[in-house]
């Protein structure tokens, strides 16, 4: 069984982004956290497959947990929803290792999410 983290400050957004999924991959186990300091203690015990995560949240913006995490589990992959949709944060995003997905979440992203997740098989 495949696992996947979602990491927004949004108690919403990680609905919404669990639900998509969920309607598509019900089999897979889900995990969530508000910070990307929670995220980094997840993933070091919880060890999920992929990662959604947003770029802004209190204390730690996404791009930088998506990049320790990275660093240390360099398969996982990670695909950044954010509503800031400026150059620099796809660019960062992208040169981290991970895919930059702008919301708001719809079926057209998730599926664009989870053709990224599949090609990590």
């Amino acid at each position: 069984m495949k696992k996947l983290l979602i990491v927004d400050d949004s108690k919403v957004s990680r609905m919404v982004i669990r639900a998509h999924i969920k309607a598509v991959q019900p089999d897979w186990e889900f995990l969530e956290a508000a910070t990307g300091e929670e995220a980094l203690k997840i993933v070091d015990e919880a060890k999920p497959d992929f990662c959604t995560m947003d770029i802004n949240m209190p204390g730690m913006l996404g791009t930088d947990a998506a990049e320790q995490i990275l660093d240390k589990h360099p398969h996982m992959r990670i695909a950044i929803f954010s509503a800031n949709v400026q150059d620099m944060m796809q660019t960062r995003a992208n040169s981290i290792g991970s895919i930059f997905v702008a919301k708001p979440v719809t079926e057209k992203s998730i599926a664009i999410v989870l053709n990224y997740f599949a090609s990590a098989a």
